[in-house]
């Protein structure tokens, strides 16, 4: 038999890509039927941020997590439920006092950025294991707030994801395992292409993979135009893959995709002509141990 693979769609993400296409999911009934419809093209998981409806930018509001996560539960679907925990780490330093945070900033307490996860939980969460330069801002996630975030969520029961952007994030994560922050087998994401971190290449995916815990569960993405590439990469290497409107909003060149379904139906396509196949809801339990 085959190896399944587990296929991540992330749905809408937090970046200004509505801007640049229609077809972004803004409202929780848009973001929760593009997670049914990812499911039904055979994403195993869903990854969901929220949006404003009104200004259409990122959101932490809890209840609009709350009517997407209800609106997927409510259809008896078995796709397993990925929040993101990433908002509250964006730190831009003031210019008149760079000790302060200016103008965009979001940096919250640990434990205001995993309540929503803590109400709704879901089966994964996202943990950001990662300090860094995020296109023109700084990313900020110290190893006292992870430690926080992760024993809260682990305490009830919800496996962290652990997203790593450098070789240096997946340092820090083992650490935090072997402190017993985090327990094994732990998940992790590799975040390939994103400004200015490592970069979405076979190199780099390879290297990162070497670095990982021997007992990890590991999946692996690039954005954009790399994002299917990344995916064939990711399956060759014995990973997981992602793809979904947060990463990509193109199908082809010049094509834009209508769908987050349109982007898991290519990512199955590319899996199943390597000799794989796309992992159920049930077999993602299994593979994870949830």
């Amino acid at each position: 038999m085959s190896r399944p693979i587990i296929i991540t769609a992330a749905l809408t993400g937090a970046d200004n890509t509505p801007a640049k296409s229609p077809y972004v999911p803004i409202s929780p009934a848009q973001i929760a039927d593009e997670a049914l419809a990812a499911a039904e093209a055979g994403a195993a998981i869903v990854h969901i941020h929220v949006r404003d409806p009104e200004t259409k930018g990122p959101s932490r509001d809890p209840d609009l997590y709350a009517q997407v996560v209800e609106q997927i539960r409510s259809a008896k679907s078995d796709v397993l439920i990925n929040l993101t925990m990433g908002p509250g780490a964006r730190f831009i330093p003031d210019e008149a006092d760079p000790a302060r945070g200016g103008s965009g900033t979001t940096l919250s307490m640990p434990l205001d950025r995993v309540q929503h996860v803590l109400d709704l939980k879901p089966e994964i969460c996202t943990l950001d294991v990662a300090t860094f330069n995020f296109d023109e801002h700084a990313f900020v996630n110290i190893p006292r707030d992870l430690r926080i975030m992760a024993r809260a969520v682990e305490e009830v029961g919800i496996k962290p994801e652990l997203e790593v952007f450098e070789l240096g994030h997946i340092r820090l994560a083992r650490q935090l395992i072997e402190e017993g922050a985090l327990s094994s087998p732990p998940m992790f994401q590799l975040c390939l292409g994103i400004p200015w971190a490592a970069p979405a290449t076979p190199e780099a995916m390879i290297a990162m993979k070497a670095l990982l815990p021997p007992d990890a569960i590991w999946a692996g993405f690039g954005i954009g135009r790399t994002e299917f590439p990344m995916v064939a990469t990711a399956a060759v290497l014995g990973g997981h893959v992602r793809v979904g409107l947060e990463d990509n909003i193109y199908l082809g060149p010049g094509e834009l995709a209508r769908s987050n379904a349109d982007l898991v139906r290519r990512a199955a396509r590319i899996v199943e002509d390597l000799g794989f196949e796309p992992a159920a809801p049930d077999q993602a339990r299994q593979t994870l141990q949830l």
